[in-house]
């Protein structure tokens, strides 16, 4: 059973050439390293006078402009350039922490069949600061797990949770439930994994691999990614409607609070409360997204481009075919008026 590393790239920096290093050199090596670049003059600049393209012989690089990046539609794409039995998806930000990440995550797969997707465990990077190396905790505990559709009444969204940060998917599964949803602003993977558990599936989280990865966002950087992920929720009811999302977001804040107070960092408390308030704010205001106007939508957003497509998709759903492509009901009846004849 082979493996395709699939890596979407925008501004990819020197850690995602080790990435891909430290990937080519697993235990089970990923047979094709597929990665879609947004804007290529970014991706020239990283490579350029080194010996990328000619180290990895099993590279597929393509390259898309902003306005075609998509984050369901654009890992759609790179799949179908896959024939691999499996396919791991991972950011060109996460790091493995050692050789033995696929092989492991592979293993979750084969053991048990019905699950769709193994993904695996984060901790925070060493520049982190506490908060988020608690949050990591908090979402990414050592005890592996797996979960189904029975455990959605005790674990709520907790049930769905999914990171393309670095996730295995079986090949046919995904094929059989139409994989992501083309067009999305966020949150393709959990979206994907909750039609995998209603489908009567599992997801495997897998704690014993894990990846580097966090973020040091600013409070604007956090009130525009939640605003994202709120629309994401607004715009999936049949996912998110019933869930405690706000519940286990305050549980989250509650337990940094106090963890940060008990090792003694209470100086940290301010800022981070400050930036769960940016979080909660945006999120609230993305799931009221249709009351703004689009002007305050883009003030908001952290991916303008989705917003330009949505209202192109929007535009052409509208359209009648029967009545003629992009004319008026008005413009329909001055056409099928015959001219008057007038006596000269």
């Amino acid at each position: 059973m082979t493996y395709d590393l699939i890596v979407p790239t925008y501004k990819p920096g020197p850690e995602f050439l080790t990435m891909i290093k430290k990937m080519d050199s697993q235990t089970v090596r990923p047979e094709k390293i597929i990665i879609t670049n947004t804007e290529q003059k970014h991706f020239d600049r990283l490579t350029f006078a080194t010996t990328f393209s000619t180290d990895y012989k099993n590279l597929d690089v393509r390259h898309i402009s902003k306005r075609e990046f998509d984050h369901g539609r654009t890992r759609n794409e790179s799949v179908k350039r896959s024939e691999a039995d499996f396919f791991l998806m991972m950011t060109q930000d996460a790091m493995p922490v050692d050789e033995n990440l696929a092989e492991r995550l592979l293993y979750a797969l084969k053991k048990n069949p019905d699950v769709a997707v193994a993904y695996a465990r984060q901790v925070a990077r060493d520049d982190s600061n506490e908060a988020e190396r608690y949050i990591r905790t908090f979402n990414y505990p050592k005890e592996s797990a797996v979960r189904g559709e029975d455990d959605i009444e005790t674990l709520g969204i907790k049930a769905y949770y999914c990171s393309n940060v670095c996730a295995m998917y079986r090949r046919d599964v995904f094929e059989k439930l139409g994989g992501f949803l083309n067009h999305t602003i966020f949150n393709e993977d959990m979206l994907y994994a909750a039609k995998a558990v209603h489908s009567g599936y599992r997801i495997a989280y897998v704690a014993e691999v894990s990846v580097i990865h966090s973020h040091n966002y600013t409070c604007k950087e956090q009130y525009k990614r939640y605003f994202d992920n709120g629309v994401s929720h607004a715009k999936h009811p049949e996912v998110f409607k019933g869930l405690k999302v706000n519940d286990e977001g305050l549980k989250l804040v509650k337990k940094t609070a106090a963890h940060l107070v008990g090792t003694g960092r209470t100086f940290q408390v301010i800022p981070f409360y400050m930036q769960s308030a940016c979080k909660f704010l945006g999120f609230r205001k993305g799931k009221h997204y249709r009351s703004l106007s689009k002007r305050a939508i883009l003030r908001c957003t952290s991916n303008p481009e989705y917003w330009i497509t949505d209202e192109l998709l929007r535009d052409r759903a509208s359209i009648d075919a029967r009545q003629g492509y992009g004319r008026s009901k008005k413009e329909l009846e001055m056409l099928a008026d015959k001219p008057k004849m007038t006596n000269l």
